[in-house]
């Protein structure tokens, strides 16, 4: 198989295209050059996806994890007898708060066609997306549409999960953030890679959420915890309190990840994953992830890790204990 990979220098898209190499295929990467290298044995041909895209010859199957509407509609139009998988992202749905969603029962965010810049217009990233998704399912012969939501493991370029397997490597009493039974879910990126390579190779079609199981947060922490030789006891904090102690949630340095306001947020660590299973997506175990990704830590020193430090988790811990 020949096979376009539009990116193939960072996270997902690296992931994709190593494990297509793996497996014996073709893999052009079209991208910048500037995040980091292509995975031995792709090509790399240097794009810029703000103009045309050159003309790179006929491919079985393309790989595209843009959010430009711009630059999808012009790959659209270069390559439409190709097999897609367009990797879109669960923040085109418009309800976050219902669990059990599927791509068949949760409405969508009203398009943004244009491209706008996310650092003046967070909030334009879902509705950006659903117009690079119409584009695809519009304009190509055949696609698949993946919808992931927090995309996890080695190589992970937002430090939303990282602070788990640093944080539970340290050991001790660890602040874990909101109640027990509030569901999330998170994906390995490769993972999501596998199932990705195996759909251009089969044809695959339709749309479907590239999640993880939903299962309850003190779940989820101690699947983490099985990865990582570090002993650990759990301290549950309300999310009333960490609100008072103005802890932010899910990403940055002032927030505990994984952590979502509850009930508006309910919904989005409970996609219901059974129709993606169905479609061929496998999932591996949280420890290995965590063990692997503590793993890429101890030998990337510039990993990104955000979150809270340890100073602060020990403050917020004593002043949860003095109440």
């Amino acid at each position: 198989m020949r096979l376009l990979v539009l990116g193939g220098t960072v996270f997902l898209s690296r992931a994709v295209a190593a494990e297509a190499v793996a497996r014996g295929h073709e893999v052009t990467c079209a991208a910048r050059g500037s995040s980091g290298a292509v995975p031995e044995g792709a090509s790399l041909v240097s794009v810029d996806r703000t103009g045309p895209l050159p003309d790179l010859g006929a491919f079985d199957a393309v790989v595209d994890v843009a959010r430009h509407p711009s630059w999808v509609r012009r790959a659209v139009a270069a390559h439409p007898d190709a097999h897609w998988v367009f990797v879109s992202t669960v923040n085109v749905y418009a309800d976050d708060a219902t669990p059990g969603g599927t791509p068949a029962n949760l409405p969508l965010v009203e398009a943004i066609e244009e491209d706008v810049d996310l650092k003046e217009q967070p909030e334009a990233y879902g509705p950006m997306k659903v117009a690079c998704e119409r584009a695809v399912l519009d304009g190509v012969r055949a696609a698949m549409v993946v919808r992931p939501g927090l995309i996890v493991g080695p190589g992970d370029p937002t430090g939303r999960f990282t602070y788990w397997p640093r944080r539970l490597a340290a050991g001790g009493e660890v602040l874990a953030p909101g109640a027990p039974d509030d569901a999330m879910q998170v994906v390995d990126v490769r993972d999501l890679a596998t199932w990705t390579v195996t759909a251009c190779e089969q044809g695959t079609t339709g749309v479907f959420d590239g999640v993880g199981r939903s299962m309850p947060l003190a779940d989820l922490l101690a699947g983490c915890a099985e990865g990582v030789p570090a002993d650990v006891s759990w301290t549950w904090v309300d999310q009333e309190f960490l609100q008072a102690q103005e802890v932010e949630p899910w990403a940055g340095p002032g927030s505990i990840p994984l952590w979502l306001p509850r009930p508006e947020y309910d919904g989005l660590g409970a996609h219901d994953v059974r129709p993606s299973l169905d479609a061929g997506l496998t999932l591996r175990s949280l420890a290995d992830t965590t063990r692997d990704t503590l793993a890429w830590l101890e030998a990337t020193a510039d990993a990104v890790v955000t979150g809270i430090n340890l100073d602060r988790e020990r403050e917020l811990l004593a002043a949860w204990h003095a109440r």
